[in-house]
């Protein structure tokens, strides 16, 4: 038996999200312009500016509600460069699926159990100090070279070496005998917010991060620092890879517009009516009575709710989609039911309900539902809970 709660995912919409981006990064004819790192010639760090960037695609947290495994295939078959995961445990388990794709680990290390990033030829981030003494460490008792990631902090003040303070933190690091950095990045904090201009600091810092770590003797490292919403904003931030996540699962980072890229969401959440009834005037519904009728009205149950990862904000804000009409949630979200006014529509047990997707003529999407709430669109996806099924088309 099956809830009839389920996330439908389009494995065909992943990989043609993919390919569309592919093409923004590779317009025909069209050459991206080089970077603004101070005297580039210093850095040998093997530049794509007549191919493109490659593209990492972002995976973690179940890539974004998704399904990491299912998701991951796609993103392979579509011609992904490398995966990107949070932490060594997600890298496991798409290599335990068969994913043959290098696999990024983002995650802090310094206090992992590191024997996956070996065992499952998993690349990790060396953002801390902490983490790069573990690693070193680790790769000296294997006697093995480890090729991994250097993370730099711009300005996010989350993980990272600080760029600002590479002479001191970083030189070790380089000239280690059991590290190989491959690629150094960072990460951009104000992207998808087109008023502000840390985008343009943060891109300084890093170009100033990339020569400072040449002038130590880095050589042959790839940079990426664009995730969606610097990929859609700032071609100087593609680099040699862009590292896209909402954006590959069809959904524009609010305010964002992509009009000319052909992207198509990939996730739809539906249910089934499983009981209709009638609600007198003034009748409530629900806990707290936070709904009451002002005339007789039609209320239809649906099982999902707050335990599925809908958010108790969407009590008589959110809507749903039933026989092709918006219809309006009401009441308090349970934990396993949420009810709807179905009032002047025919509706009976068994009917579909669409609480993302399309039905119809009409849509609702991750991003409608999250504007409604006063939250983001990543939240709404990440938070669908283990226990709805997902269901690849």
């Amino acid at each position: 038996m099956i809830r009839p709660t389920v996330a439908t995912v389009s494995a065909d919409a992943l990989k043609q999200n993919l390919r569309a981006v592919k093409r923004l990064l590779r317009p025909s004819g069209v050459q991206r312009p080089a970077s603004s790192v101070p005297d580039p010639g210093t850095l040998d760090v093997g530049r794509r500016t007549t191919d493109g960037p490659g593209v990492i695609a972002v995976v973690k947290a179940n890539a974004y509600g998704h399904g990491a495994v299912e998701a991951a295939r796609a993103f392979e078959a579509a011609g992904a460069d490398m995966l990107a995961c949070a932490d060594i445990e997600e890298g496991v388990e798409l290599r335990q699926a068969g994913i043959r794709a290098p696999i990024l680990v983002f995650g802090a290390l310094s206090v992992s159990d590191l024997d996956g990033l070996f065992d499952h030829r998993l690349t990790p981030t060396v953002s801390t100090p902490g983490a790069a003494t573990r690693l070193e460490a680790a790769a000296e008792r294997r006697g093995v070279v480890l090729e991994c990631h250097l993370k730099i902090d711009t300005g996010m003040n989350r993980l990272g070496f600080r760029h600002d303070n590479l002479a001191r933190t970083l030189p070790d690091l380089v000239k280690s005998r059991h590290l190989k950095i491959s690629a150094v990045y960072s990460h951009a904090a104000t992207a998808d917010d087109p008023e502000s201009l840390f985008l343009d600091e943060q891109r300084g810092a890093f170009d100033r991060a990339m020569a400072a770590l040449g002038a130590m003797g880095l050589r042959g490292a790839r940079r990426h620092f664009a995730n969606s919403a610097a990929t859609l904003r700032d071609s100087r931030t593609w680099y040699d890879w862009v590292r896209p996540g909402l954006i590959l699962y069809g959904v524009v980072p609010p305010p964002l517009h992509a009009a000319d890229l052909e992207l198509g969401p990939a996730l739809s959440l539906s249910s089934r009516i499983v009981a209709v009834k009638g609600v007198r005037p003034g009748e409530s519904v629900g806990y707290g009575r936070k709904w009451t009728a002002d005339q007789a009205r039609s209320v239809a149950v649906v099982p999902a709710g707050y335990a599925d990862g809908l958010d108790t904000r969407l009590g008589n804000k959110g809507v749903a989609l039933v026989r092709g009409r918006r219809v309006p949630i009401v009441g308090a979200i349970s934990m396993d039911m949420l009810t709807i006014d179905v009032s002047g529509l025919t509706v009976s047990p068994g009917d579909e309900v669409v609480l993302i997707g399309r039905q119809g003529g009409e849509e609702i999407t991750a991003r409608e539902m999250a504007a409604t709430i006063g939250a983001i669109p990543w939240e709404v996806l990440c938070r669908l809970g283990s226990r709805i099924a997902r269901e690849y088309s």
